[in-house]
């Protein structure tokens, strides 16, 4: 009997993913029960330094580096992730060999008081840790004061209350995840805040030679591996870093895929947009397309780390 063990982060959040994962896979393969997979937690270094902001402690790969390293390491078999979390490039000995169908891709507002676009009026405090959100936000109106904070989704909702905040900007895949629908106060639109690349996919991953592949292949839900391999491929060739200043977001209808994307300048007062559609075979082109014209439009105000 196959005995799997899933690595993942410890958080509400990454435990209801696995779960999630987790049932998949028994519906997808016979030949596995519940008792023949197992979870190991690992606390990466986003966890040990949740106090601090991620540019300042290495970036987005703080949340997947150790349970990566412990992949490598044949501690566990499987990692589960949420894809935007990860870097554009993968660790060359490891695969992505499964992205879950993607649960709601747009961005919230979490809030007792805001309950439309009209409330975010000049002043009004929102809590949050992400540079895109922040500019994002800004452009709705430039006087909304953006609060730094870090922490599991939970623990943001708290902090509403603990720093005196209106409200805080959150993923709603995560918030909904968790069951706390009700808690949220507006939902934004792609056109008013586009989501960060992959948000809203949990990825599934493994080493690359194992034949472990085969099981995990049977959950990929292929319209959504196709729109991560756009974003990702964008994401890729826009280079940068975690501070970048970055969403997009590929759909498909009809066996087209349309990518539209937006970069901030480095200093935050410029925002170039771009959107191209194409076959959905042809995911990678159209990623790399929309980069390099994301580039091309930026030019001397976007530096390429």
């Amino acid at each position: 009997m196959t005995k799997i063990t899933i690595g993942s982060r410890g958080s509400k959040l990454s435990l209801a993913y696995v779960t999630r994962v987790k049932e998949l896979l028994i519906k997808s393969n016979n030949e596995l029960r519940d008792e023949n997979i197992k979870l190991k937690v690992i606390k990466t270094s986003g966890d040990i330094n949740s106090n601090q902001k991620i540019s300042k402690i290495g970036g987005k790969s703080l949340f997947c580096k150790e349970i990566e390293e412990s992949l490598i390491r044949k501690e566990i078999d499987i990692a589960v992730h949420s894809l935007k979390d990860m870097e554009a490039s993968e660790n060359e000995k490891l695969l992505i060999a499964a992205y879950i169908k993607r649960n709601d891709f747009r961005d919230v507002i979490v809030s007792k008081k805001i309950k439309n676009i009209n409330d975010l009026k000049d002043g009004v405090k929102i809590g949050s840790s992400s540079r895109r959100r922040e500019l994002q936000l800004k452009r709705i109106n430039n006087k909304i004061s953006i609060i730094n904070i870090r922490g599991n989704i939970d623990t943001r909702i708290k902090k509403i209350d603990d720093s005196n905040l209106d409200g805080v900007i959150l993923a709603a895949a995560g918030v909904k995840s968790l069951k706390l629908d009700d808690k949220i106060s507006i939902i934004f639109e792609s056109k008013h805040i586009l989501p960060a690349i992959g948000q809203g996919i949990i990825a599934v991953q493994c080493r690359k030679q194992d034949k472990i592949k085969n099981l995990i292949k049977k959950i990929n839900d292929s319209k959504t591996s196709l729109c991560a391999k756009a974003e990702r491929k964008m994401l890729q060739t826009i280079g940068g870093d975690c501070d970048t200043a970055i969403g997009g977001l590929a759909e498909i209808k009809d066996n087209n895929l349309k990518l539209r994307a937006q970069l901030f300048s480095d200093n935050g007062e410029e925002c170039f947009e771009h959107e191209l559609t194409g076959r959905d075979s042809d995911a990678s082109f159209i990623g790399k397309s929309v980069g390099e014209k994301l580039l091309n439009l930026a030019g001397e105000k976007f530096r390429k780390k």
